[in-house]
């Protein structure tokens, strides 16, 4: 029994806080899976920012009605992420002019469509008639209970998601993709190595040219997804590494693909298996690993990335 309906109106309150902070879980479940370092509880604040070119303290406060310190919390932590930055007022030095960063634009662009398939799928919830706030909140609480909303957010995504993904070989021309898709998925998850900028900068030189591997995927005429298997150390080891996808596809399966691609045609190789390197705090990657076979194996002193704290193989 849900003791919260039995109180009606009374517990109008309680309820709508129930509900405000499960669908807040639920929205952050969608951001991880697509890989989106955001806090739903920012939105507001960021969206009004992002809106404006340019915004002061004071109208935020006007436009949201929020209290100053929850405006100034709010604003600590999207500084804290690198998505917003202050600047002074030409008028009026005294007042700090706040605006959207470089890494907060790139942001919102991941944001967007993830917000339409959010305001579809609230407004799908919501379309019951009802003759009382209590009857509608008795209708809307069902249908979470029914089905997730996280779940039928990322399934009205990924119904969307691009068909008819290509796989193809390296070529000089797509160098430059490798290093950009690779770069901007270091700098969303975690930071740039030097051996990574080596690497990528040179994939003919450490990949290619030792007999590795690069693979594309490839959505009509654009390139969207990249892997690699890159020969180490002992005679017949390959690393499958450099595995990224562009943000606007992530959630859509191409990681997926790749990976099934580079399965199947180390099997072709005749290679004995594959090891990967990674970090537990991805935990949807590790996942798809452990999927596909992968399982954890001792990790070395002298990894190739400071940022590893897992080694994986998949043995054939």
């Amino acid at each position: 029994m849900d003791a919260l309906r039995g109180y009606g109106e009374l517990g109008l309150g309680s309820r709508l806080k129930r509900v405000s902070e499960y669908m807040m879980r639920e929205t952050q479940l969608v951001y991880d899976h697509f890989g989106i370092d955001f806090d739903p509880y920012l939105f507001p604040i960021f969206k009004i920012i992002a809106h404006k070119n340019g915004i002061t303290n004071s109208e935020i406060r006007n436009s949201l009605q929020y209290t100053q310190p929850a405006i100034t919390q709010s604003l600590n932590k999207l500084s804290a992420k690198g998505l917003i930055i202050f600047s002074p007022d030409e008028l009026d030095k005294r007042k700090k002019i706040i605006t959207l960063s470089d890494k907060g634009n790139t942001t919102l662009k991941k944001l967007k469509p993830v917000w339409k398939s959010i305001d579809k799928v609230i407004k799908e919830y919501t379309l019951e008639s009802s003759t009382s706030l209590i009857e509608h909140l008795n209708i809307l609480e069902n249908k979470l209970n029914m089905k997730s909303f996280s779940r039928t957010i990322i399934n009205s995504i990924a119904a969307k998601a691009p068909q008819n993904i290509d796989i193809i070989s390296f070529e000089n021309k797509y160098a430059k993709d490798f290093y950009n898709l690779n770069i901007e998925w270091l700098q969303t998850f975690f930071y740039v190595e030097p051996y990574d900028e080596e690497v990528l900068g040179n994939p003919y030189k450490h990949i290619i040219g030792k007999g590795g591997h690069i693979f594309f995927a490839k959505l009509k005429d654009e390139i969207v997804g990249t892997v690699a298997l890159m020969p180490i150390g002992e005679e017949g080891l390959f690393e499958l590494t450099k595995m990224a996808v562009s943000p606007k596809h992530r959630g859509f399966k191409v990681g997926q693909q790749l990976m099934q691609y580079c399965i199947d045609f180390a099997k072709n190789m005749g290679l004995p298996k594959l090891i990967l390197y990674s970090n537990t705090t991805l935990e949807n990657a590790i996942y798809i690993y452990r999927k596909y076979g992968f399982i954890e194996k001792p990790l070395e002193a002298n990894t190739p990335y400071k940022r590893s704290d897992i080694k994986m193989e998949l043995v054939f």
